[in-house]
């Protein structure tokens, strides 16, 4: 993020290390807690709770300038109380008396006896960043940490809160704040009570299974690496020896895996799905592949009696983990409706578009259109740097004008810390727009873009980037 000129007083967007932003006040810290050193930063009181946190200037954003943009990416129940708490702020102070009440902010720490809640920069979850007198349920991810820190009574309120977060991970494996306010939106669902299988653990499956569990779905897994099914099993998972048995067992069977082929040897091959499906069972081919695919495994499904959909799925392994992925489905609408509860426990929204093929075609524009973009950022990255231009210079620019997103944001800024986890393996992207290309010949329709990113992906590709994020494209540039 750039940096801005910002004083107390003023309302903000504050970003805590990988985190999403969050609306804040820039107040006087207490005169005994010194100032980082080394760092050019603000205190800022966080909306909706408690806590406070030395933010850096250059990871601030002005409120009002970026209210708008933070409304569309951020959908948690938290994150909305905590804009409506800005708002309720806003309409009690008019004019000059926002500068009083930054005073009376500063005051009142004077004078209070309860001790600050303050975070680090480096704290590994922010789920701290809740109403602390909001009382969790059973069904919440935080209902687990209530009754621990109940009982354990820490020695010092001002203990860094991720030193008792941490508790969390090993109850619920949830470290994002995301996480918990999807939770928490999906909250009032009621989780079907049929039998849900699930054919695939990798990135994006995990995510999925994980936040089914936590609805409270009946899940039965199956991964060709049988270890990764372990971890699931422990949140309460069953397990499935082969993909014929899962769909047997259950009624309602989710794959997705990597690609076409494997996508068609999970149905078709040894211990297939199709010898487990018998009338009125229905599969759902959730992995990105092509129409072609889509129509073949839906003639084979519904020969045998069994009901299929495709439902393939915009995101991220972040936005899987944090149930805030877009389903695209197609094929049987009873179907789709019957796994209603399903979706939105996996999923911020659902668009249903009509008969078997269409989601594929859909998805694979999209991203498409995401590849070619990543490909076109890492290539102005790449020329800013060949051209003596500082390449954070340009990140900043570029989040201050009509293309700023998270995905920009979070993509450049993992390149020039030299950070290719993958979110979504660049191998994948790459068979996508290939896949994509194929469908424009079929159609008669150019794909120029399309070919020339393709071709920068199968460098990368070659440069054994593979398994790396899409944004390991950069690479491609620079040797």
């Amino acid at each position: 993020m750039a940096a801005v000129h910002l004083r107390i007083g003023d309302l903000v967007w504050g970003k805590l290390g990988r985190y999403p932003p969050w609306p804040g006040k820039i107040v006087s810290p207490p005169k005994d807690l010194k100032k980082p050193r080394g760092k050019k930063c603000h205190f800022v009181k966080f909306f909706g709770t408690e806590d406070h946190a030395w933010i850096k200037v250059e990871q601030l954003k002005p409120y009002h300038a970026h209210k708008e943009e933070m409304i569309k990416i951020n959908k948690g129940k938290r994150f909305q109380q905590a804009v409506d708490a800005v708002e309720d702020y806003l309409k009690k102070a008019k004019g000059k008396e926002q500068n009083s009440d930054c005073k009376g902010d500063s005051k009142a720490k004077k004078t209070s006896n309860k001790p600050l809640k303050i975070l680090e920069e480096d704290d590994e979850d922010l789920s701290a960043l809740k109403d602390p007198s909001e009382k969790p349920v059973k069904d919440d991810p935080h209902f687990h940490h209530f009754l621990l820190s109940q009982s354990e009574k820490p020695a010092s309120s001002m203990e860094p809160i991720s030193k008792r977060l941490k508790i969390i991970e090993e109850v619920t494996g949830s470290t994002s704040i995301q996480a918990a306010d999807s939770t928490a939106i999906n909250g009032s669902i009621t989780p079907t009570d049929k039998r849900i299988g699930f054919l695939g653990l990798g990135l994006m499956g995990s995510g999925i299974v994980s936040n089914l569990l936590k609805m409270g779905h009946v899940v039965t897994v199956w991964n060709r690496t049988a270890e990764k099914c372990d971890l699931f099993i422990q949140e309460g998972a069953r397990l499935g020896r082969t993909p014929a048995e899962v769909a047997s067992m259950c009624d309602i069977t989710f794959s997705c895996v990597s690609d076409p082929k494997a996508a068609r040897d999970l149905v078709l091959g040894p211990s297939g799905v199709l010898q487990g499906i018998r009338p009125g069972k229905c599969y759902i081919e959730m992995s990105t592949v092509d129409p072609e695919t889509i129509t073949e495994l839906s003639q084979v499904i519904t020969s045998r009696g069994g009901r299929f959909l495709e439902a393939p799925v915009a995101g991220s392994q972040q936005l899987s983990n944090d149930g805030m992925l877009v389903i695209l489905a197609a094929g049987d609408r009873t179907v789709y409706e019957d796994c209603s509860s399903c979706f939105q426990a996996m999923g911020k929204t659902s668009f249903f578009l009509g008969e078997a093929g269409n989601a594929a075609r859909m998805m694979l524009i999209l991203n498409m259109v995401q590849g070619s973009f990543m490909a076109t950022i890492a290539e102005g990255l790449t020329l800013a740097q060949a051209t003596g231009q500082s390449q954070q210079t340009f990140l900043d620019i570029l989040c201050q004008g009509q293309m700023a997103s998270t995905f920009v944001d979070q993509k450049c800024q993992n390149i020039l810390q030299g950070n290719f986890k993958p979110d979504y393996y660049l191998k994948h992207i790459q068979k996508d727009l290939r896949l994509a290309i194929s469908m424009g010949d079929m159609a008669n329709h150019p794909t120029p873009m399309a070919a020339a990113a393709n071709e920068v992906y199968k460098r990368a590709k070659a440069l054994d980037q593979s398994d790396n994020d899409i944004s390991a494209v950069y690479r491609a540039y620079i040797h």
